[in-house]
């Protein structure tokens, strides 16, 4: 009879063989064992593959923790990788984190724990370290990272405001946070065919299913800050997923739906911004016209802008974000 892990850690990657082993091997120095690690591939083209035929080569012994390699021959999205991820999981817990980043030595031990105890508990949030390149820890931006998404003013216990939570102050992480699986099977995990916001979103429709969230407010996760993610082609793809996140709900809370109407037009005019700049000029026009309540001026400035030649409006659009950047 093969047994069952109480956990599976599932780890996506993608071309980040140089922090990916960095990411595993934070996972084989948990205090507590009994879990499986899958790594779902979404198509790597870099030594990724060679990695994980010396990691499970290496772990292969009854006496090690059993490392599971899924490897997609082609890239077939973020949510889609992480989902065929979740699919291969045979743990009661379930904990996805992303290549980049660590767990803490005792980050299984302490919130599986809480789920042992607590069967009306669904998932274990903690708080998190930031890490740079090199695993250093930044205590200053740890600090700042907290207090910025208001993990300092959630207290150790049941979220009882979890909605307002997850989406007013976006205040869990999700690779910091461990779950009952039958959680996220209930809610259909993580949606497909997403790229972005697919983490915003799975705790929107887990806070809108009634599912029950503990708080410890301990630092048990490491997450690497980034650099370089900015550009044109990172935001339209992320604004298009935000956009399509923050319409996928309707919320009976006038405060919420407020703040949420809000954001849309935020996201709105943002992406209009940047098709313009592309050269996407009607869908961009139309997405500025739709978020003009944040700014008229930035809505006409956008449609002034629009009328320059393509090849004129990268830094018309640059100076401009430098001269209106404080208005938001």
């Amino acid at each position: 009879m093969v047994l069952m892990p109480k956990i599976s850690v599932c780890i996506p990657t993608c071309n980040r063989v140089h922090l990916l082993a960095s990411a595993i091997a934070s996972v084989l120095d948990q205090t507590y064992t009994d879990f499986e690690l899958i790594v779902c591939d979404d198509g790597s083209t870099d030594t990724t593959a060679l990695l994980m035929s010396e990691f499970v080569v290496a772990c292969g012994a009854p006496s090690h923790r059993p490392i599971r390699y899924i490897r997609h021959p082609q890239n077939i999205g973020k949510s889609n990788n992480m989902r065929s991820g979740f699919a291969a999981a045979r743990g009661e817990y379930f904990i996805k984190f992303d290549d980049d980043d660590r767990l803490s030595a005792q980050f299984l031990e302490r919130t599986s724990a809480i789920l042992d105890k607590n069967p009306n508990i669904d998932f274990v949030s903690t708080d998190h370290w930031v890490i740079d390149l090199n695993n250093n820890i930044d205590e200053n931006q740890t600090q700042l990272n907290s207090q910025r998404w208001g993990r300092t003013e959630l207290s150790a216990g049941i979220i009882e405001d979890l909605l307002p939570t997850v989406f007013l102050r976006q205040s869990l992480q999700i690779g910091a946070t461990l779950f009952r699986r039958r959680a996220l099977e209930t809610v259909g995990f993580l949606r497909p065919n997403w790229q972005n916001c697919e983490d915003n979103d799975l705790f929107v429709r887990l806070a809108l299913a009634g599912k029950k969230c503990y708080y410890l407010p301990e630092l048990l996760m490491e997450y690497r800050f980034h650099a370089g993610q900015q550009g044109c082609d990172r935001a339209i793809p992320y604004l298009s997923d935000k956009l399509r996140y923050l319409t996928s709900y309707e919320f009976d809370s006038e405060k919420l739906e407020t703040v949420r109407l809000k954001r849309i037009a935020e996201t709105q005019l943002a992406l209009g911004l940047r098709l313009i700049e592309v050269g996407e000029t009607a869908k961009g026009r139309r997405m500025v016209r739709a978020g003009k309540s944040v700014s008229e001026t930035k809505m006409w400035a956008a449609l002034g802008l629009s009328l320059l030649p393509i090849e004129w409006r990268g830094r018309a659009f640059a100076a401009v974000r430098e001269l209106l950047k404080r208005e938001l």
